[in-house]
């Protein structure tokens, strides 16, 4: 029984996570796909020549994104590769998406939690230590999703839950979503992603995931919010360990094929760590080229304020406040001190405050464009 086999794991080496240069992004920033309907269905089911196991007990975003796709690069023809990883208190976006958008950025980071950006395209997700990630990897020729999905399938069997396909990106019980799943293609080298809610915090799914109220025009991708359902509410025997084991075996089984542990001294150490540099850089979390115009808007004792910005990578390109106040002068200079800064709650309070040492206001006006900016989390 492949239960019989000790899933192999890799303990890190610590690194100290800096700004890859622009020549390492560019050789691991390539061309993605949002979806391989090119690639579903080709292949024809039959043995697989080597399976391959990899299980993480590293929960820090950053490294298993790059070990993703380390494997990613380094599948060998006629291998498949089932690579099951966790996150803790993460919030992954895709990558076309605007963090902004999708997630309360700072209430996610004052609660010790991750903004992560993923190679896959597709919406926002939340990872925590009662989900379960789970990728496959391998060339385009052994690439099938319908047959990977069969694995999925195939585990939940193992505890009694009929699961069922919805579309080419989701897996339901009882109508709810249990799973959500992301593709990659490269340079023929393909992966599919996706998570398994087993016993994920809701209450924080909701909070991290919850869109801001400020009116966001963006280019990005917007996530589509699904409803989902823990795996512990349908089958309560159920647990990451015991869903791992039923992972591996439903691999072997769909495959027709004995799974093997990855065999570590193939990761090149200095590779991985660039890798994760990357995956950890404000560059790839914030400074993808995702032009977008937010607006703010609310209504004072004094009269209206709204907020427009014009951001990019990350950063306060154009900034205009307008207003009704019978207060001018520091609605006047608002905009102008906002530019150049960082689209963040704080920067834009610290820089407000500054603005009315040159610009007095009155300190209830003041007080309630401090409150009004810090209210959004951004």
């Amino acid at each position: 029984m492949l239960s019989e086999i000790h899933p192999p794991s890799l303990h890190f080496f610590p690194s100290e996570l800096s700004k890859i240069n622009s020549k390492n992004r560019s050789f691991y920033e390539v061309k993605q796909r949002d979806t391989l309907n090119d690639f579903h269905g080709k292949v024809q089911r039959g043995k697989s020549k080597q399976l391959l196991l990899f299980s993480s007990n590293n929960t820090n975003p950053f490294t298993n994104l790059a070990l993703e796709e380390y494997l990613l690069w380094n599948v060998r023809k006629d291998e498949s590769i089932l690579y099951l990883w966790q996150n803790r208190q993460t919030v992954v976006i895709g990558v076309n998406q605007n963090p902004w958008k999708e997630c309360h950025i700072k209430e996610l980071e004052q609660d010790g939690g991750y903004l992560a950006r993923r190679l896959s395209g597709g919406g926002a997700v939340f990872h925590d230590l009662g989900n379960l990630n789970f990728t496959f990897l391998m060339l385009e020729e052994e690439y099938n999703v319908d047959r990977q999905l069969d694995v999925i399938i195939c585990a939940m069997n193992k505890f009694g839950i009929n699961a069922e396909k919805s579309g080419r990106n989701d897996l339901l019980v009882d109508g709810k979503k249990f799973s959500g799943n992301a593709f990659y293609h490269a340079r023929g080298h393909c992966f599919h992603h996706g998570t398994v809610l087993v016993d994920t915090n809701l209450t924080d799914l909701s909070r991290y995931l919850h869109v801001s109220p400020a009116k966001i025009q963006s280019k990005g991708v917007d996530s589509v919010r699904s409803r989902v359902i823990n795996l512990k509410a349908v089958a309560p025997v159920i647990s990451i360990e015991s869903l791992k084991t039923a992972m591996m075996e439903a691999f072997g089984e769909v495959y027709e094929s004995n799974p093997q542990p990855f065999p570590v001294d193939r990761i090149t150490h200095s590779d991985l760590v660039r890798l994760e540099d990357k995956y950890a850089s404000i560059q790839w979390r914030f400074g993808r080229k995702l032009p977008f115009n937010a607006v703010f808007h609310d209504r004072f004792s004094w009269g209206d304020l709204t907020l427009q910005f014009y951001i990019e990578s990350g950063v306060i390109q154009e900034a205009v406040a307008y207003s009704d106040s019978l207060e001018t002068d520091f609605f006047q200079v608002m905009g102008e001190a906002l530019k150049n800064i960082p689209f963040s709650s704080a920067e834009i309070n610290r820089h407000l405050m500054k603005v009315a040492e040159k610009a007095p206001v009155d300190d209830v006006i003041l007080s309630d464009i401090l409150r009004f900016a810090n209210s959004y989390n951004f």
